[in-house]
């Protein structure tokens, strides 16, 4: 929202007010009150006829400071808030006649009294500033009025992050509004709005406000994020890196670190479609047809139509097209595959749950008693009330008999069009809710998953969001077109979304609407592979890789077989993920933020600590990529390129720029049939690149998320040493672009495709390896 009219006039109808001093100040053991009035105080007369702000500054955890600004206190509380981590950090203040200082961690705070000026700084220098134009309560038009706060834009700094937006990845020069919409991938609107943004100069803002937030980002003032609220209150948290990582760190232990998935869901999910015909003998054909063409497959989706038509939700199987679900289901179960269905929290009018919903309170209501309802998406439809504790049990206990049913997991759809005309049970404020409800859908559904099918057990298919439903994996981009366009929007939202706190996301394999051509299907198979979780689900038209051509089937065959072999590296990232709130992938910033050159990208990213993905975007099958400085690996080729350089290869559709780090020992699994397996049992250790003097420590969990064992490599002179801290099983070790060695301690070594490979027996700690 922009108040100014160019940099010297305000718009007509708004007078904005700004702290000019701070007038007094308010020292406590664990707080720092500013008293700063809008107009310099030259005698007591100026102290009279004028608003003042009132500022306070806290500490809530280490290298993290709060900043709430008040006009008016006398407000009526309105709630839901976010659940934030506090542990209330003590201030050691310094205060003399010009300057006000406190520390938090590494992160510094110096206030100048006489202009009232705040400067946030690190071990590395200055952050940023809040000057006397950065906090402001403004009047405006229909005697609304709003808080601002304002920060400086340093040259050259880039801001990410503000959910899953689909906008450039970059979002400087963007008007950004935070309210969750269902507008798909291919505009300015996001499902999963979050209020946090990083910056490349190494530290992140947090706007503490579930309700609309509207950000202009360089963009009102170009040298300024800008971020204003309606009412008479702001609030937010200025967070310290110095890597993004180290900010997304303290970020999610602000607000919720997710949980970890279980292994299972790493795997291939193979949806119905949306609106295609399809009934159990639809299923069996496309999940015997995975089997009969060798894809392995791990999860299948039901979607919508599983219930019938104008009922969503009403929780009963379309008995006309599923005459046996349970017997269904238990026979799916038998082929070793995990289940899905589709949900979402509205009711429509045709449903049997409706008329109870409606007489008992379990919806969302009008301000004259009525329920709510409108015709958009079910007809006469109705909005759960989660608010309800009732409404809350009697959702979760249809989902309970689905569970019993055989049902592993929900897609749980929609939750972004949330009136705000409307009266909750609890008495929560309309416009606060309106983003929150998506957390709230989604805490629901998952605290039931985790109660009934355990710790690490629970997964959702999401896709609204905001900040805390990062706890609540996993999430999707929603309905994307199937183009190359619509492919690299996909990734800028993700990418963006994962800066924001998320560890896990997902996309439709080939697109959501309209029918992909074969090329692009392919394209995007390999990509959506090499994602944390992979979905093939469409609009119209079945996603079954053998729908497109017989290449595409070898295709999807091939790279799901690569990811589950991937998963001792794929889960130990999601076990960091569940501990430290870092993303399983992410942009190249995240893993490289001293090279400018990583700040930009958007059409590649890390996947965990050590590999990089840049899908193909176009026809011609053309890879173009940066690789940091440093010797990279391709994964499938072996082929070393010499990194600080942008390249352009030409790929099949078996390959990708897919490139190791030098440092890498990646433990690649010994089954490409499923994902979860015996992680440690016949794994082989590739070493890439180990540097002189290097020590790697590889740690491999369980497909439970417990530590298994711990390979610690070292590299002194021409002598690579390996110890294993629970030798049991036998492993194999590849040291990759090396033809060559003079002698091992143990084991028998051979040439491979990719360099020397010795085959380590059972119950050795040491071994130690010669090289020429």
């Amino acid at each position: 929202m922009k108040f100014t009219d160019g940099n010297w006039l305000v718009r007509e109808g708004y007078q904005i007010h700004f702290p000019k001093i701070v007038y007094d100040v308010k020292q406590e053991e664990k707080a720092l009150t500013l008293y700063a009035p809008c107009k310099y105080i030259n005698h007591r007369g100026d102290t009279l006829d004028g608003p003042l702000l009132t500022v306070k500054l806290t500490a809530p955890l280490e290298d993290v400071i709060r900043v709430e600004t008040w006009h008016y206190q006398g407000e009526k509380p309105k709630y839901p808030n976010f659940a934030v981590a506090n542990e209330d950090q003590d201030l050691d203040i310094v205060e003399t006649d010009q300057q006000l200082t406190f520390q938090s961690g590494e992160l510094k705070l110096t206030i100048d009294k006489d202009h009232f000026n705040i400067i946030f700084e690190n071990g590395l220098g200055e952050l940023t500033v809040l000057d006397q134009k950065g906090l402001a309560w403004i009047e405006g038009p229909e005697d609304k009025t709003y808080m601002r706060g304002q920060l400086k834009l340093s040259v050259g700094e880039h801001l990410y992050g503000l959910g899953e937006r689909f906008t450039p990845f970059v979002k400087n020069g963007q008007s950004v509004d935070i309210w969750n919409e269902d507008g798909g991938t291919s505009s300015e609107q996001s499902y999963k709005n979050v209020p946090f943004y990083l910056s490349s100069k190494g530290y992140g803002v947090f706007i503490n406000h579930p309700e609309k937030i509207s950000l202009e980002l360089g963009s009102e003032l170009v040298s300024r994020s800008q971020f204003s609220v309606a009412g008479e209150k702001l609030d937010y948290y200025l967070i310290n890196g110095p890597t993004p990582k180290e900010v997304v760190r303290r970020y999610t232990k602000l607000t919720g670190r997710p949980a970890l998935p279980p292994a299972w869901s790493f795997g291939l999910w193979l949806s119905t479609s949306f609106t295609t015909n399809y009934n159990e003998e639809t299923v069996n054909h496309f999940v015997d047809g995975m089997a009969e063409r060798g894809i392995p497959l791990s999860v299948f989706h039901f979607d919508c139509f599983w219930m019938d038509a104008f009922e969503w939700t009403s929780f009963i199987w379309d008995r006309k097209n599923f005459p046996d679900p349970e017997g269904m289901l238990k026979r799916l179960k038998a082929k070793d595959l995990k289940i899905s269905v589709w949900i979402n929290p509205y009711i429509g009018q045709k449903s049997p749950l409706f008329a109870e919903g409606h007489e008992k309170g379990y919806l969302i209501k009008k301000a004259n008693g009525d329920t709510w309802q409108w015709d958009r998406w079910q007809a006469g439809m109705g909005i759960v009330d989660f608010t309800n504790p009732a409404a809350v049990k009697w959702y979760q206990d249809h989902l309970r008999t689905l569970i019993a049913m055989g049902v592993d997991s929900f897609k749980t759809d929609f939750g972004e069009r949330i009136p705000t005309d409307v009266v909750y049970h609890d008495g929560s404020n309309p416009e606060k809710m309106h983003n929150y409800y998506a957390y709230l859908f989604n805490k629901v559904v998952f605290d039931l998953l985790k109660e009934v099918k355990g710790e690490n057990e629970a997964v959702l298919f999401a896709r609204s969001s905001t900040t805390g439903g990062q706890q609540f994996p996993v999430h999707w981009g929603g309905d994307c077109d199937s183009t190359y366009e619509a492919m690299a929007e996909s990734l800028r939202g993700g990418l963006s979304l994962t800066t924001s706190g998320f560890g896990y996301w997902s996309h439709d394999i080939g697109g959501f609407e309209n029918t992909a051509s074969p090329d692009v299907f392919k394209r995007w198979t390999a990509f959506g592979l090499l994602s944390s979780h992979s979905r093939f689900h469409g609009s119209t038209s079945y996603r079954v890789p053998w729908a497109f051509d017989e290449e595409a089937v070898d295709v999807a065959r091939h790279f799901t077989k690569l990811k589950n072999r991937l998963m001792p590296y794929l889960y130990r990232h999601a076990v960091a993920n569940n501990q430290t709130g870092i993303s399983v992938m992410r942009p190249m910033i995240f893993d490289f933020p001293d090279d400018p050159l990583c700040e930009t990208l958007d059409r590649q990213y890390m996947l965990g600590d050590d590999i990089v993905v840049a899908p193909i975007f176009n026809e011609e099958g053309l890879g173009s990529f940066y690789l940091p400085k440093g010797k990279w690996t391709h994964l499938l080729t072996g082929e070393v390129v010499e990194g600080g350089t942008w390249i352009k290869e030409h790929y099949d559709y078996f390959s990708l720029p897919l490139f190791v780090r030098e440092n890498t020992v990646l433990p690649i699994g010994s089954n490409d049939l499923k994902p979860v397996y015996n992680y440690t049992d016949h794994v082989t250790l590739r070493l890439y690149q180990i540097q002189q003097g290097v020590r790697v420590e590889t740690p491999i969990y369980n497909s439970t998320g417990k530590l298994a064992k711990t390979f610690t490599v070292t590299r002194e002179d021409d002598t690579i040493e390996i110890v294993v801290d629970q030798p049991a099983e036998p492993f194999t070790v590849e040291l990759v672009g090396i033809q060559s060695i003079k002698n091992s301690s143990v084991g028998e070594f051979e040439s491979s495709e990719n360099g020397i490979k010795l085959k380590i027996p059972a119950e050795e700690k040491t071994i130690t390896i010669a090289l020429e």
